[in-house]
């Protein structure tokens, strides 16, 4: 079902963001980190290494008439004053993490910006080196990881910390939720994946993926950089081979032989997604086989994006080390590139 882009923030601190114009250099040395769609489905957000936030209109870029300027932001604000790592969308609000804070962008109110109305309504939730956010749908909760090695757990509808998961020995790159069992999943620097009951904050399951040594790779090191769920089944990846583990049975059953490191996958279909060090999208099957690898525009991949909001603009979205985003409307090919 489509949800509208309307509603507006518990918070109360209005900003204004000018435009900044990135150029030569600049533009050389930008990298995309995240992207997030619209509850609508009908807009990306996509961060960059410079602080900055950028819309698109997919309306406008998938339209028979678009042109070049089709392709370009319709809005772009400064978010923090260092690097954006993350992006996520809940009903009503963008939330963006950035070095040493969270801020939330109420939808409605970015939507009236592009539009000439009214300002751009943030807040900052709190001051912490943050790296990865995802949301508890059931309660409400935002599940923050970072760079003191914990798990923040965040009440969005308070504003409040309702507790904090302690158990990683380094910093969390990636986390993700199992809402039907009750379980976050945490992946970090310590090269541990740890599975936490979300009732009691304990850690139920600690994975070192490193030690198995189907899926260690010393030479890249034991960091876990993407980690995703479906169902009773997991990846991730990072220094360790990109590989599937059955929850269940707390075992690896596929191993996928891709170079680098990966630091975004996740499934579709029958199918396995995944980004990371080189200009390719790789589609690998769930036995272990990739099956192709599309060429992409940056050399080096950080983000992937499949918009489920809306059917009628249901893209994957490619972003890493160029200020180009590139857009799949069919998963075999590149179909144009968005550009900050």
């Amino acid at each position: 079902n489509k949800k509208n882009c309307s509603g507006t923030s518990h918070f109360s601190k209005w900003v204004t963001c000018p435009f900044k114009g990135r150029h030569g250099l600049a533009l050389l040395h930008m990298s995309v980190f995240s992207q997030s769609f619209s509850p609508c489905g009908r807009f990306l957000a996509a961060a960059n290494n410079y602080g900055e936030i950028a819309l698109f209109s997919l309306s406008s870029a998938l339209s028979p008439d678009a042109t070049e300027l089709s392709q370009k932001p319709i809005l772009t604000f400064t978010a923090h004053e260092g690097p954006v790592f993350c992006l996520l969308s809940t009903d009503s609000q963008l939330l963006s993490a950035g070095n040493g804070e969270i801020s939330a962008w109420s939808w409605a109110e970015l939507i009236k910006k592009v539009m000439g109305r009214g300002k751009i309504l943030s807040s900052c939730l709190m001051t912490l080196l943050l790296v990865s956010l995802c949301c508890l749908s059931q309660d409400n909760s935002l599940i923050v990881g970072g760079g003191d090695n914990n798990i923040h757990v965040m009440d969005l509808e308070q504003g409040n910390f309702k507790s904090v998961l302690h158990g990683h020995t380094d910093y969390i790159h990636c986390l993700s939720i199992r809402e039907r069992e009750g379980e976050i999943l945490s992946g970090g620097e310590d090269g541990a994946v740890r599975i936490w009951d979300c009732r009691t904050g304990q850690s139920v399951h600690c994975i070192e993926v490193y030690k198995y040594e189907s899926c260690a790779r010393p030479q890249y090191g034991k960091w876990i950089s993407c980690l995703t769920t479906d169902s009773d089944w997991m990846l991730c990846g990072g220094g360790p081979s990109l590989s599937l583990w059955h929850l269940r049975s707390l075992s690896p059953t596929s191993i996928f032989s891709l170079p680098g490191c990966q630091r975004q996958a996740t499934f579709y279909q029958d199918m396995i997604l995944t980004v990371g060090e080189g200009p390719c999208v790789s589609h690998c099957l769930l036995g272990g086989d990739v099956k192709a690898q599309i060429p992409c525009t940056p050399q080096s991949l950080n983000t992937l994006a499949l918009n489920t909001n809306s059917t009628e603009h249901r893209v994957l979205t490619v972003g890493g080390s160029s200020d180009h985003i590139d857009v799949f409307t069919n998963l075999s090919y590149r179909a144009f590139s968005l550009s900050f």
